[in-house]
């Protein structure tokens, strides 16, 4: 796992290397319209990583149907997730631990029945799923 904010970029660096919506997301802390991201329904085997710098954030065995327009965890990789709570205290948001790209907000206490009743709300944009490699198991 990359140490904590190994990955670092100027402002120049991630707008040549992203997006405009992934820069918009990852480094200016936006949010994806509900509903729209492609990994919100996608439940394919692998493994999800930063779409900034690559660093490997959740498996997808983690991932389930929250409803709540966006993909949703409940856990991801040990050491590659930072929390920090808004300035309002009323969200707690999420970043990759590696490069500080703005992944969404992770929320306590709302009943799914998941091991850890936690649900890691995260943009589209800010991931990137790499499928299992089928041939490495066989």
């Amino acid at each position: 796992m990359a140490a904590e904010g190994s990955i670092q970029k100027s402002e120049e660096e991630w707008r040549a290397i992203l997006s405009p919506e992934q820069f918009r997301i990852l480094r200016q802390k936006g949010t994806e319209l509900r509903g729209t991201g492609e990994y919100d329904k996608f439940y394919g085997d692998g493994i999800y990583n930063c779409g900034g710098c690559g660093t490997p954030l959740y498996k997808s065995t983690t991932k389930f149907n929250s409803g709540c327009g966006w993909p949703a965890f409940y856990e991801g990789l040990p050491g590659a997730i930072n929390r920090t709570p808004d300035p309002d205290g009323r969200r707690t948001e999420i970043t990759c631990a590696a490069c500080g790209g703005h992944l969404g907000h992770v929320f306590k206490g709302e009943g799914f029945s998941t091991p850890t009743d936690e649900r890691h709300c995260v943009n589209s944009v800010s991931i990137k799923f790499a499928p299992v490699n089928s041939s490495a198991s066989s």
